[in-house]
Formats: C-alpha cells, structure tokens, sequence
C-alpha cells in the first residue's frame, strides 16, 4: 500500500468521522428541543391549571367531584361552582363506548386484511382506511350533525343530540387508526406461529383464535387505548352532536357535554379570573389523562410475550 492510498483512507475515515459527529449533534440539539417544548406545555398548563386551587381557593375535591359548573356564581359557602365531574364523566363514557364497538370491528378487519383475504382485502380495505384517517374531524362533526342526530331523533326521539351521537361519529373516527394498528400487530406476529400450529393440525380458524390473536393481544390493546386516547382529546366533532348540556349524564340520548366540548364553547368568552382559571384546570386534566394513557400504552407493549 504507497502513501497515496493511506492518505486516501485518512481523509475518508476523517469525513466519516466529521460526518458521523455532525449527525449526532444535530440528533442531540433535536431531542433536546423536542425536551424543551414537551416540559414548557406541561410547566405552562399546569401552571395555569393550578391557579384554580391556589389563587381562587376551590378544593382539588369539589373541583373533581362537583355536579354545577358555573363559574360566574357562587356557592351559599362562597366558593365558585366549578364541578367537573359531568364533563369528565361524559368524556369517559363517550370514549368507552366508542372504543368498545370499534375494537372487535377493528379485530375483524384486520383478521380480514392479514388472513382471510390478504390480497384483495387489504386493496380494497386500505384505501379506505387511509380516505377515514385523512378526513378533518369538523367533517365528521357536521355529518353527524345532519345524519347520525336526525336518525337519533327518529328512532328513539328527543333532540337527537347526546352522546350516542357522540358515540357513533367517534367510533368512525377512531375505527381507521384501531384497524390499521391492529393489521400492523397482527403481520408483526412471527409467521412459525401459524407454520408450528397448522403443523399440529389445527384449523385456520383455530391457529387465528388461540395462537395469532394471542400472540398480537399486547399490539390489539395498544392500539384500543391509543384510539381511546384520541377519542378522549377529541373535541369540535363531539361538540357539533353532543349537544352541550352541563349536566350529569343520565341517558345516552339526551344532551351532555364532555370536558373538550366545555373548553371550546367557552374558551374564547371565558374572562380572567376563576372563569378563565378553571377552563385550564379542565385542560391541565387532559393533559394528565393523556399521559395516563400513554404510561397504559407503554405498559402494555412492554408485555410483548404471549399470556400463558
């Protein structure tokens, strides 16, 4: 080997290693901004959600149990009426439902799209799919607002609005996400699974029911929280069907209110004070159900082994 070709691999060694430093600095400075950010939106709403127990002296308790949300009177003790318990008690019954009717449907199509027919399921289901994850949600709002609520309001009367309608615009909403989720735990599933049970003479649907489902069950309820996740946050869709009312929820065809629909209707009036104080107290819990659900998240794909 001459001198040429040794200094030929010093120079390219030097340009790997320049450019190996620069990818990692500019990897660093991205993470510590992504850092940054994530920390200053926890810092601020938290700091603008606590005011309504530090500066206006309402008890985390009251706050949280409370069935009156009016925050421009006050109670005979003096103290404001900011009781979130029939918004939160909305959101969650809205985001169960939701989530219950589209995990089997999510399942079923996956199954479909990954087993069935994987060739032809998955070109006419795919497109389909990524047509519902594309559509803004103020779309599925108004046609919920001009289809799911007359059809409310013809089969089981009243106004329509309330959180079946609720219920039905975010099932379609989190059904694209669930499926496409759930068709990718089902391919992540080692493909000597099947081989090993259809060897030992179980059927197709045998092998799908006890070993494939099984073994894609950690991915399935990943992505049945992560669409109840979204279907929590979820709020101009809701706000059109719901219906609005501040009270608790005691039939699913009547109007009620979640704790997004709240903030968006009364954002933009709320005045500062304890009106403005106790909206960030609502934004300050879906931040804390939003990082609930995303420690389930990461629980779950943490058992990633099949449940003997």
């Amino acid at each position: 080997m001459d001198k040429n070709d040794v200094k030929s691999q010093l120079l390219s060694s030097n340009k790997n290693s320049r450019r190996e430093i620069f990818g990692k600095t500019i990897t660093i400075i991205a993470m510590i901004i992504i850092i940054i950010v994530v920390v200053a939106i926890l810092f601020f709403v938290a700091q603008k959600g606590l005011l309504t127990f530090f500066e206006n002296k309402v008890n985390p308790l009251d706050f949280l149990a409370g069935q009156t949300w009016n925050p421009i009177q006050m109670s005979p003790d003096g103290k404001p009426l900011v009781g979130a318990l029939p918004m939160f008690t909305g959101s969650l019954i809205v985001t169960l439902m939701s989530a219950l009717i589209a995990a089997p449907v999510a399942i079923g199509a996956g199954i479909f799209m990954t087993e069935i027919s994987p060739k032809y399921g998955r070109r006419i289901l795919q497109p389909v799919i990524e047509l519902l994850v594309g559509i803004p949600s103020v779309v599925y709002g108004f046609i919920g607002l001009v289809v799911v609520v007359p059809f409310i309001r013809k089969a089981f009367g009243g106004s329509g609005y309330g959180i079946l309608a609720g219920v039905f615009v975010l099932f379609v909403m989190i059904l694209p996400t669930v499926t496409s989720m759930t068709v990718d735990a089902l391919r992540s599933v080692p493909g000597f699974y099947k081989e090993a049970s259809l060897g030992l003479g179980a059927t197709r649907w045998q092998t799908i029911w006890r070993v494939l489902l099984r073994a894609a069950t950690p991915g399935i309820l990943t992505a049945v929280i992560f669409g109840m996740a979204r279907a929590f946050g979820e709020a101009l869709a809701v706000q059109m069907v719901i219906g609005g009312a501040l009270v608790m929820p005691t039939s699913l065809t009547k109007p009620a209110s979640t704790l997004t629909s709240v903030l968006t209707s009364q954002m933009g009036n709320a005045t500062p004070g304890i009106s403005l104080n106790s909206l960030w107290t609502l934004a300050l819990l879906l931040l804390i159900m939003a990082l609930v659900f995303n420690m389930i998240m990461r629980w779950i794909a943490s058992k990633g082994n099949i449940n003997k």
